[in-house]
């Protein structure tokens, strides 16, 4: 019988991709949403470009370090379980070595063949506890360097995001113009990273494309309807 050659093909940068979707879809929504709101107040063009760097500025900044704590924070939880299920192989070691058992039989293995692997896996103390912090509670060892390039990342997405919507009103000869454009190419950048964004995570690409655009779209109406609204009155 001839052999398949058989790659499996995974993706698994699915931090890094994550933190590119929160920087690049606030990026995008929110700049874009402050532009169309001030152009609705009948601000100047200037006005916007200012207001929208001063916006993309302190969002990178508020987005990266939310990024860099919720990073960190997962770290230190894992530490923090992990002494505790150290501490506990140490007080509880029949209920612990039981927890073990109790894996593999929720994967309908025997006790004939459980008693010999329970064996191996606590001969070595870390070892096990791996096994329980994985197994039990469903927690993978984070990287290390994951809190700072987890930072940069959204940041830099935040900012790459915000650029698109802001700079049809640095190059258009009046805020109108200005606005009419940054739809236009905020709305292509909002499908292209909507279809992309889905592709990877493995949904349905134009599905992901138009919720997307859906979303930036109902964003900035808003903005530029409740500032319409305001000045009005």
């Amino acid at each position: 019988m001839p052999q398949i050659d058989h790659t499996e093909k995974h993706f698994r940068a699915t931090d890094t991709i994550r933190d590119i979707v929160i920087g690049m879809s606030d990026g995008l929504t929110v700049p874009f949403a402050l532009a169309a709101g001030l152009t609705g107040a009948a601000a100047s063009t200037g006005i916007v470009v200012t207001a929208g760097f001063a916006e993309i500025v302190a969002g990178s900044i508020a987005m990266g370090l939310g990024g860099y704590l919720a990073a960190k924070t997962d770290s230190e939880h894992y530490a923090s379980e992990r002494l505790r299920e150290y501490q506990e192989t140490i007080d509880l070691p029949d209920k612990e070595t039981e927890e073990v058992a109790e894996v593999f039989r929720d994967y309908g293995l025997t006790e004939e063949h459980i008693s010999p692997v329970v064996a191996q896996i606590k001969s070595d103390r870390d070892k096990w506890i791996d096994f329980m912090m994985r197994f039990e509670l469903g927690l993978e060892k984070p990287d290390p360097s994951r809190a700072s390039r987890s930072a940069r990342t959204i940041a830099f997405s935040y900012i790459l995001g915000g650029l698109i919507p802001l700079f049809p009103y640095m190059i258009a000869s009046n805020i109108i113009t200005g606005l009419y454009y940054s739809i236009a190419v905020t709305g292509i950048a909002l499908f292209c990273f909507g279809y992309f964004k889905a592709h990877f995570t493995g949904f349905s690409p134009w599905r992901g494309a138009f919720q997307t655009v859906l979303v930036g779209g109902l964003a900035s109406g808003a903005a530029f309807a409740l500032a319409k609204i305001i000045r009005a009155g």
